[in-house]
């Protein structure tokens, strides 16, 4: 007898029948292709609670929370964060951009090219709530000074790929004026050019300002933007996670200047290690063929 039957067999001695091959697939599907709303259930995702509420409600019987959590793993199911789908995103648009990356791709393998990426994020003092290590039956708390919404940097960033080193910079808000400067620090730390730097970025309004793109060229950038609400395009998004994983995860900065500084070592730590950072901000290459379904779809 599996572990399911044991537990079905239980329910059925609790006044519970076991659950057909049928309603096993029909409990399935309705996780799988509804939400709860539709059956009346409040809420988008489906709890073992709510589907408990489910087969109580159609199926006129009673079965345990961890009966259904083994049924449900055992039809492959498991309980997941859910990623989210940028619906305005262009799967034709998103095409082209990797097609046109694939072709610059071999030149930087070349050394003809130098691949920068750039983005920007707001990094705030209080902490970033997250999963940690903790005694069975008791809270995990973390003490938090809040503070108010402005005590946050504006970081500047960039990923160069070619060399596996990142770069920070903040001077205020994201604009116009500070991506001038932001890119003037930059071709100070990328140095006396041995080959042409290719900027990818994405359409933000300061970044499309023409006294921007004018001040790149100066510089000897070439930039490439992104199609339009593609994050996972840009690898240097995952430089922000990485960033808040070690930085502000669990834990509140008493000032301003504490936070500043542990970012700037977390950039120090991981540039010390360029294996470990281009694992970490590895490009995509290929578009997954289901995700662009999803943006079709839409």
């Amino acid at each position: 007898m599996t572990r399911v039957q044991g537990r079905l067999a239980t329910s059925e001695r609790e006044g519970a029948p076991p659950f057909s091959q049928e309603q096993v697939e029909r409990i399935v599907t309705t996780g799988k292709e509804t939400e709860p709303v539709e059956h009346a259930l409040p809420g988008y995702n489906w709890s073992l609670k709510k589907v408990r509420r489910w087969v109580k409600q159609v199926m006129r019987c009673e079965v345990s929370r961890s009966a259904l959590r083994i049924l449900l793993k055992q039809k492959g199911l498991s309980w997941k964060k859910c990623q989210k789908v940028l619906k305005k995103a262009k799967p034709e648009q998103r095409a082209t951009f990797m097609q046109e990356f694939q072709q610059s791709f071999s030149q930087v393998c070349q050394g003809k090219v130098r691949l920068i990426y750039i983005d920007e994020a707001h990094v705030h003092r209080d902490m970033d709530l997250g999963y940690t290590w903790a005694p069975t039956g008791k809270p995990a708390w973390r003490l938090s000074d809040c503070p108010p919404l402005a005590d946050r940097i504006n970081w500047y960033g960039a990923y160069d790929f070619s060399r596996a080193q990142c770069f920070i910079w903040q001077e205020g808000a994201c604009n116009q004026e500070n991506t001038i400067q932001f890119l003037h620090h930059l071709a100070e730390w990328v140095g006396p050019l041995s080959a042409s730097v290719l900027i990818i970025w994405d359409g933000a309004p300061w970044h499309k300002a023409k006294q921007v793109q004018e001040a790149a060229a100066e510089l000897g950038f070439t930039l490439q933007p992104l199609p339009g609400y593609s994050p996972d395009l840009n690898p240097i998004e995952g430089l922000w996670k990485w960033m808040r994983e070690e930085v502000t995860r669990n834990h509140c900065h008493l000032t301003m200047r504490e936070l500043f500084d542990a970012c700037k070592a977390f950039i120090d730590r991981i540039n010390a290690a360029p294996d470990q950072l281009l694992t970490r901000l590895w490009p995509k290459f290929e578009l997954d063929p289901a995700f662009e379904k999803l943006l079709v779809s839409n």
